[in-house]
């Protein structure tokens, strides 16, 4: 029990220090606020509703995997380095993936409810 406690310390130490030194993690929160009751409009079933909000987490869950590469390059050199540089390039394509991907699912539910498909 004092395992599960001390992680769930942990996990909100994680997300306040995320909230507070990074917008896209702000920006994303909100998104993931307002995914929970458009879902409930837009997804024509439970399980599509399900979708549309878990699409929108896995950007978050990215995003502070993102943050956390960032902060640790960072963290070891303030210097430029270029494959310090690709690395960070790969975590905001990662983000951009997943972006592109919660998009699809949206777009997806809208034209489903619309009857489009």
């Amino acid at each position: 029990m004092l395992r599960f406690w001390r992680a769930t310390i942990n996990t909100r130490n994680g997300l306040a220090f995320a909230i507070r030194s990074e917008q896209a993690v702000r920006e994303e929160l909100a998104a993931l606020a307002l995914a929970l009751p458009l879902a409930w409009l837009i997804g024509a079933t439970t399980m599509r509703r399900v979708e549309l909000v878990a699409v929108v987490a896995l950007v978050l869950v990215v995003e502070l995997l993102n943050t956390a590469i960032e902060k640790l390059a960072d963290r070891l050199t303030t210097d430029h380095d270029p494959q310090i540089g690709q690395v960070k390039d790969m975590g905001s394509a990662a983000v951009g993936v997943a972006l592109v991907m919660a998009g699809l699912f949206w777009l997806f539910a809208i034209a489903e409810r619309m009857g489009a498909i």
